[in-house]
């Protein structure tokens, strides 16, 4: 009985390690995207910045909606400036949306 239990735990393990291989992207698409940040701004409602190419969209995420908010172009975050868990985000993406326009 021992060994079918390790059994089967050996294969739920083996499966689950094949699935996450499958599921990773691979070559130029692994770095083609990227969450620069998120905040959460509701129960179920996101503003997430994804880094594409040279850019970044600012995307409202919600169940069965993405919706582009801004694109700004990519810029470098020191890690001072990212916004931690009850800073102020929405100020922080103001002022990223306003360096934009003076570009």
């Amino acid at each position: 009985m021992v060994f079918g239990l390790l059994l089967v735990l050996g294969l739920l393990l083996g499966t689950l390690w094949l699935l996450k291989r499958i599921s990773q992207p691979r070559g130029f698409q692994a770095g083609l995207m990227r969450v620069v940040t998120g905040i959460s701004v509701g129960a179920r409602e996101r503003v997430v910045i994804l880094e594409l190419g040279n850019s970044w969209l600012v995307l409202g995420v919600a169940p069965g909606r993405v919706t582009t908010l801004a694109e700004i172009p990519r810029q470098e975050v020191p890690t001072s400036a990212t916004p931690q868990a009850g800073q102020d985000f929405p100020a922080w993406l103001n002022q990223i949306i306003k360096k934009r326009g003076q570009a």
